[in-house]
């Protein structure tokens, strides 16, 4: 793993605690943004690792979906959960209609754990095998 993959995995791991510390100060918005930050950084480290570079987060979403979840590689719902993550982040960031429920935001933190979770165990076995 080059140290920029490792940097951006690391930043996609801090990202995490930083939305669920944002959740609990009732800042929906802002922590369904991070969560999503945390897994746009690990899908950037997998591509990085192939060494795949993106100047956009819907290019890095794209490659994400062709390079991992239609490969099968990883299981394709991560690609579902970046692609519904990014809507929720643009809700947050745009959107001043409707705040976000709870639940939606409790959601988005699950599926940024579990994103990163199998980006790190992929990265792991790569580098073992």
């Amino acid at each position: 793993m080059t140290p920029e993959v490792a940097a951006l995995l690391h930043k996609a791991r801090e990202s995490q605690p930083a939305a669920i510390l944002l959740n609990g100060a009732n800042f929906r918005e802002f922590a369904a943004a991070r969560a999503y930050y945390a897994m746009f950084y690990a899908a950037q480290a997998l591509l990085l690792e192939r060494g795949q570079t993106f100047s956009s987060h819907a290019a890095v979403i794209a490659a994400f979906g062709r390079e991992f979840a239609k490969a099968n590689l990883l299981d394709p719902k991560l690609h579902r959960y970046l692609l519904d993550a990014q809507d929720l982040r643009n809700l947050g960031d745009y959107g001043i209609e409707r705040p976000m429920r709870a639940a939606q935001v409790q959601e988005v933190l699950a599926w940024s754990d579990e994103f990163i979770s199998a980006a790190q165990r992929f990265l792991k076995s790569e580098k073992s095998g």
